[in-house]
């Protein structure tokens, strides 16, 4: 796909997604979780053709101007979106599937020194509430929803529900809204 392509599907993504989207214009000139996935696209190519010190610093200037750290070396799928996404932060290790939806404050951390696979894989389909922590190399499963300020430190299956500290998944039920779920009062922590 071209790189013209792939911003216009970030862009039909962001407003599919957000209520309060008024224009493909005013998406793409405003949203800082559109600049910061934009920008890691080009840090993240500097990182696998091993220019690493360029592409930490471009990072840095991002999470600098948009409030959001990605880091280059974090794989990040199609239709990516970030809501309001201040404070946001994605390890290096870290893998996020096509379609995944993060709001403000969201982790996708580690939990040890050790090199190797430290931060979490999130599937297709996910959305991650305001302040939810994902930590450790564990897994979410494709179409899950982890609530506001959630601890998750364990894998879950496919179209969990995670809520908690810390977090502990139960089934989907058939028909359930992710956007409801986000907002439900009792999915609150």
């Amino acid at each position: 796909m071209s790189v013209w392509g792939r911003i216009r599907e970030d862009v039909a993504a962001a407003r599919l997604r957000d209520p309060a989207a008024r224009s493909g214009l005013e998406i793409a000139l405003l949203y800082p979780g559109l600049h910061a996935i934009w920008a890691h696209r080009v840090w993240h190519l500097l990182w696998i053709r091993r220019a690493r010190f360029l592409a930490r610093a471009g990072s840095q200037l991002t999470r600098w101007l948009t409030g959001i750290e990605i880091h280059p070396g974090a794989t990040i799928g199609r239709r990516f979106f970030i809501d309001h996404g201040m404070g946001v932060v994605i390890g290096e290790t870290a893998e996020v599937g096509d379609d995944v939806m993060l709001y403000h404050g969201v982790t996708l951390g580690g939990r040890q020194r050790e090199g190797g696979k430290r931060h979490p894989t999130i599937g297709d389909g996910v959305a991650v509430g305001a302040g939810a922590k994902v930590l450790g190399p564990i897994t979410i499963g494709a179409g899950s929803v982890i609530g506001a300020n959630a601890v998750v430190t364990k894998d879950a299956p496919a179209d969990s529900i995670l809520v908690g500290v810390p977090a502990k998944p139960r089934p989907r039920k058939p028909g359930e809204d992710t956007r409801a779920l986000l907002a439900a009062p009792e999915y609150y922590i």
